[in-house]
């Protein structure tokens, strides 16, 4: 008899028949086998665990705001979108969410680092140390020690860059910037914890210091010539060319490199006298 001969037809449909019936039935196995484990309670998330350097965000906070939020288990749970739900507790600046076998979720949060108070004082609006503005409670805050600045949209970043370049200076003359302003023209102002107003007027961030630099270096010789300290300084005009404009409690003063020789005086307030004076 030739081996080499085709089975019969019946035969090779019957094969075909049970090697189809065999994967139909193996596949139908793996989908049952898949489901059983999507909907096993114990792959369902029994612990969400927080890590990270947190001091505003508690346990009710973030069962409030993200984990309410969360669907899925070990295998199905989407880490993308549990990432942003946890983005949206107060505070929370950044999540990194991974899983852990069998059923817990470990979550690594980063809070804002509040810098400084932005906007209106009405506001929530606060500055973190990236220059970035977000939401909080700032009753929540320890202190209430932290400047206020301001500016228009998108101008957050620069705005705690230059106050971090005019801090430092205005502290050689035992004063700190209260509050820090750039209005929509480009024109900066300074509160001082002192009261004093300051106009820094328009420029690029080295203009802008080296106004405030010139302002330190003398302001204190001034003061002194009517024998005040420079915390009696009430306002200080930067803006001009080669000096700067002073208003000292009980005197008003305007100092500068060059004074035209026949200035006028006038008296600027009923409580003092205006005087001119040239720095050499």
């Amino acid at each position: 008899m030739n081996a080499s001969l085709s089975a019969p037809l019946d035969v090779r449909l019957m094969n075909v028949t049970a090697s189809l019936l065999f994967w139909t039935v193996a596949a139908l196995g793996v989908v049952v086998v898949f489901w059983w484990v999507l909907r096993h309670p114990q792959f369902a998330f029994s612990t969400v665990r927080v890590e990270g350097d947190v001091i505003h965000s508690n346990a009710v906070t973030i069962r409030a705001n993200a984990v309410h939020r969360l669907s899925g288990n070990f295998f199905t749970l989407d880490l993308s979108a549990a990432r942003s739900a946890f983005e949206t507790v107060p505070w929370v600046r950044r999540a990194v969410v991974r899983r852990e076998f069998p059923d817990h979720l470990v979550v690594n949060l980063q809070e804002h680092e509040p810098v400084a108070y932005w906007g209106a004082e009405e506001g929530s609006q606060m500055v973190n140390r990236q220059g970035e503005i977000f939401e909080a409670n700032q009753g929540d805050l320890e202190g209430d020690d932290l400047p206020r600045l301001n500016g228009p949209a998108g101008s957050s970043a620069s705005v705690w860059r230059i106050y971090g370049l005019l801090n430092p200076l205005f502290e050689t003359i035992d004063a700190s910037i209260e509050s820090l302003s750039l209005s929509e023209r480009g024109s900066w102002q300074a509160m001082l914890d002192s009261g004093a107003a300051i106009e820094l007027g328009r420029g690029t961030e080295a203009e802008i210091v080296d106004r405030v630099s010139r302002f330190v270096r003398t302001a204190g010789q001034s003061a002194a010539r009517f024998g005040r300290a420079p915390d009696a300084i009430e306002s200080a005009d930067l803006r001009h060319p080669n000096g700067y404009a002073l208003r000292i409690r009980g005197v008003t003063t305007v100092t500068g490199e060059t004074v035209k020789p026949k200035a006028t005086t006038r008296p600027a307030a009923k409580t003092g006298t205006t005087v001119r004076t040239v720095n050499r």
